[in-house]
């Protein structure tokens, strides 16, 4: 299998491991054009992706649980035993209580659902390498489930919600929850009844009141902070 040399050592280096190399392939090619990441390696099972992981040393690991030969969350056992700073981020079609649990005390940085939108999926990979933890939000409300306490739910009155996060109105918030759920401004104007360019005014707006860069980095923070 082919490895992709990083020789820029300021990008993130990312390793893949998933059986499926239609799979593989389609996730590199997120990030082939990426300043910020790299592809150092990729694996199609479990013994190989330790092989790869302690000969590359990246910083980051995509994998799917399910690889044939080792489970993920045993493959993740056995790396951090012996190399404690890699992050690791699951990949998966699955939401499952006791793996999301294991997971978790097992101190992985993420759990990400495959139906990701690919700009996400580059912003958590870059938020991850910087100490971040992302969960689903499918994810998030199972572990509240198990325990309340672990990841507590976020009420706000709508008073407070105002003056916490820029004087949001009624309509930008409606905007920004179908953000969160990657609808485009063409498929938000369909569901919310207004024009596109009405509903790209809400996106900007919403961008410029919560002092982000663009639509990812609102989602990202309306999730991390509670919003929706």
């Amino acid at each position: 299998m082919t490895e992709i040399l990083n020789k820029n050592t300021d990008k993130i280096r990312l390793m893949l491991i998933d059986d499926h190399k239609l799979f593989r392939c389609g996730i590199k090619s997120l990030f082939e054009c990426s300043n910020k990441i790299c592809v150092v390696a990729e694996a199609s099972c479990g013994k190989e992706g330790i092989s790869k992981i302690l000969a590359q040393n990246p910083d980051v690991v995509l994998l799917d649980l399910e690889l044939g030969d080792i489970n993920g969350l045993d493959l993740i056992e056995k790396v951090l035993a012996q190399k404690p700073d890699i992050k690791f981020i699951i990949l998966t079609s699955h939401l499952n209580e006791h793996v999301i649990n294991k997971a978790m005390k097992m101190g992985i940085y993420g759990y990400v659902l495959k139906d990701v939108n690919s700009e996400f999926l580059d912003m958590i990979v870059k938020s991850v390498s910087n100490g971040a933890m992302w969960l689903d939000k499918k994810a998030v409300q199972i572990l509240r489930e198990i325990n309340p306490n672990v990841i507590p739910v976020t009420q706000m009155s709508r008073a407070n919600f105002k003056s916490t996060h820029a004087n949001l109105t009624a309509r930008e918030y409606e905007v920004l929850k179908l953000v969160v759920d990657g609808k485009s401004n063409q498929q938000i104007a369909q569901i919310l009844n207004i024009s596109e360019h009405t509903s790209k005014a809400h996106v900007c707006n919403i961008i410029q009141k919560l002092v982000v860069d663009d639509r990812t980095q609102a989602a990202v923070k309306a999730i991390r902070e509670g919003i929706v």
